[in-house]
């Protein structure tokens, strides 16, 4: 399948970030790329459909947590995971992660479980719903070491419905396309109120190309508040 498609700039990029992946990986992400463009014709998943561009600013993007995280056996949930970014490449990179799909469209979860099925991926599921009903006790609060989301939205909005999700001890990763001083200092009252702490911020252009890009990594100290995450709109039309 792969053979279709020059993987030298795909390889190139993996190797800019240290990593080795096999054929079977890269086969896995052809097979992504091709399902990702099939379904786009008749819902609505990404808006970058050019091959080139999905391998930078979909799949590179998205394994360049290792910039941040070193990535280990984890358990992992990804957010308002869209067409599947960051979780599914980084299920694809690092099979030995154990990843929550979260959206709140179920076509999207739909397309999600397909490319699961047709990749033969273990260890992943995807679910429909919104980030405030599984945050719940009793649910999937507190229940992973780390966090990821892609998903736009200001630091202070998502670390409100991303961060009931993490264990106290684990972390949770925001992906921003932008420099983040000021929204990372708007930031800290919420981050006081939901128990979690700046760790750093990782600065980077994605590989062959002038896109900046920023995780910011936050510690969970403490557990969050049983009245956190706030209810469906609360979060961004009133941040913290």
């Amino acid at each position: 399948m792969s053979e279709k498609y020059d993987l030298t700039n795909f390889k190139n990029a993996v190797a800019d970030l240290g990593l080795c992946l096999s054929e079977q990986q890269y086969e896995q992400f052809i097979k992504y790329y091709e399902l990702l463009i099939k379904w786009n014709e008749v819902m609505n998943l990404t808006a970058i459909t050019e091959y080139e561009e999905v391998i930078t600013k979909h799949f590179i993007d998205s394994i360049s947590l290792v910039k941040a995280v070193k990535p280990g056996d984890y358990t992992v949930i990804d957010i308002g995971t869209g067409a599947g970014f960051p979780g599914i490449p980084l299920k694809i990179a690092f099979p030995e992660l154990k990843v929550t799909l979260l959206d709140s469209l179920n076509k999207r979860v739909g397309f999600l479980q397909n490319v699961i099925d047709e990749l033969g991926l273990k260890d992943i599921e995807a679910l429909h719903g919104r980030a405030e009903d599984y945050a719940k006790k009793g649910q999937l609060r507190e229940s992973f070491d780390l966090c990821v989301s892609r998903a736009v939205a200001n630091l202070s909005t998502l670390s409100e419905y991303c961060l009931p999700y993490v264990k106290v001890g684990g972390r949770f990763v925001a992906y921003k396309s932008e420099k983040t001083e000021e929204e990372v200092s708007n930031a800290k009252n919420a981050l006081d109120k939901l128990g979690g702490k700046i760790e750093k911020c990782e600065e980077f252009k994605l590989p062959d190309s002038d896109l900046y890009r920023t995780l910011v990594v936050i510690a969970k100290e403490k557990a969050t508040p049983g009245k956190y995450p706030r209810k469906a709109g609360t979060p961004s039309k009133e941040p913290l």
